[in-house]
């Protein structure tokens, strides 16, 4: 069973415009709302996947009401725990005409410390059942910023694995706790560790230079539709497919931690693993509904999946 921990779970509200037109009224397309947070979407995709999954994270409100139900309409078992404030609603801006999307992001969770250490004893508790955990996202107001460092170091203890999808001050937190995949993408890199390569090399050299100095198991960059850098103890890859045309990409790194997760637990290599997660990213994309995929596309791109030593 994969585990999967969302301090910061949102409802994505996805409308669908030919383009954003400041100071007119505009009449969407079409409008879906869909499972948001960055764990809560790794869950989506690992129910694609047909991978045994538990979903934690903290909710409130009537938006949390809401994204507790779509959850349960995917078949995903959850344990969410309810707090002050609202679920955030995502407001994600699709442009049919420029193939982009943009985030207006409302509402906020209220978490007290309390409730913070009664979700670390719910965590525990999942543990003893995990193969994998997989968490990542922001975090909400009262969780604190060693939440990741936390939730590894926990991890650790119990022998279970633990990738974890952040970046800033969460990311910084958690670094001296060793999880065994850290994962970002390449503008949450850049940001992050004040790197600003001006070439996809550049980035790669980059890579495997911090990785080699914060001594991480593994560190893995989305680069969108370039592909993924995953850097290891033993060897740094590079995977790739071709470049889609993307109807919503909002949830694709999503997909990347999913099926990496998944297909190490299997006990799969590093780069089987990685041909599994650039295809599942990129059938994410093709795709109206957030970290939403189809098999079918996963295994087609799975056909042209490359990964490359580098």
């Amino acid at each position: 069973m994969i585990l999967t921990v969302t301090p910061n779970s949102a409802l994505d509200r996805i409308l669908f415009l030919e383009e954003f037109r400041p100071g007119t009224t505009m009449r969407p397309e079409k409008m879906l709302e869909s499972v948001g947070g960055s764990g809560l979407d790794v869950s989506v995709v690992l129910q694609t996947l047909k991978a045994q999954n538990i979903a934690m994270g903290f909710a409130a409100g009537p938006t949390g009401q809401r994204l507790a139900d779509l959850l349960e309409s995917y078949g995903i078992v959850h344990d969410l725990a309810w707090v002050g404030g609202e679920t955030r609603t995502a407001h994600v801006l699709v442009e049919t005409d420029h193939y982009r999307h943009s985030h207006i992001i409302a509402g906020a969770l209220l978490v007290s410390i309390d409730a913070y250490y009664a979700f670390l004893d719910r965590y525990q508790a999942h543990l003893n059942h995990a193969t994998w955990v997989v968490a990542g996202g922001s975090l909400p107001v009262g969780v604190p910023v060693s939440c990741y460092r936390h939730l590894t170091e926990m991890a650790r203890k119990a022998d279970v694995p633990i990738l974890i999808d952040s970046f800033g001050p969460p990311m910084l937190e958690v670094l001296p706790a060793y999880p065994n995949v850290l994962k970002m993408n390449q503008y949450e890199f850049a940001e992050s560790f004040e790197l600003h390569p001006d070439t996809l090399d550049g980035l790669i050299v980059t890579v495997k230079s911090v990785r080699m100095q914060m001594q991480l198991p593994a560190l893995v960059v989305t680069c969108g539709a370039d592909g993924i850098i995953a850097c290891t103890r033993k060897a740094c890859y590079f995977a790739t497919v071709p470049a889609q045309q993307a109807i919503n990409a909002a949830g694709a790194g999503d997909g990347v931690s999913a099926a990496l997760a998944w297909r190490l637990s299997l006990g799969d290599s590093w780069p089987d693993a990685l041909r599994w997660a650039v295809a599942t990213g990129a059938a994410v994309v093709l795709t109206e509904g957030t970290a939403d995929c189809s098999l079918g596309d996963i295994e087609w791109l799975m056909g042209q999946a490359k990964v490359r030593v580098v």
